[in-house]
């Protein structure tokens, strides 16, 4: 079977914790934010408008500003064995 390599690109992105939470609500476009609150543990989240549907970014996940200018939620341990400090 053939194998692919991603391809190298510089994105934009910032973890939610609460510290950074009033930064991420700003980074994502209106036209792209949902909503922002604390669950009931008290962690804070952003819900966002993707090309699949709203998808929430919990507290301690990365938004992603993509190559098209589309924010996205990434999962720690995904985002540290895709991405690396350019």
């Amino acid at each position: 079977m053939p194998r692919y390599r991603k391809k190298p690109v510089e994105i934009e992105a910032i973890q939610l914790t609460r510290d950074s939470f009033r930064a991420a609500v700003r980074f994502v476009p209106i036209d792209q934010f949902s909503a922002a609150s604390e669950d009931d543990e008290g962690h804070v989240y952003v819900d966002i408008r993707t090309l699949e549907g709203v998808m929430r970014a919990n507290e301690g996940d990365w938004i992603i500003r993509g190559v098209k200018g589309e924010h996205y939620p990434c999962k720690p341990d995904i985002f540290a064995a895709t991405y690396e400090p350019a």
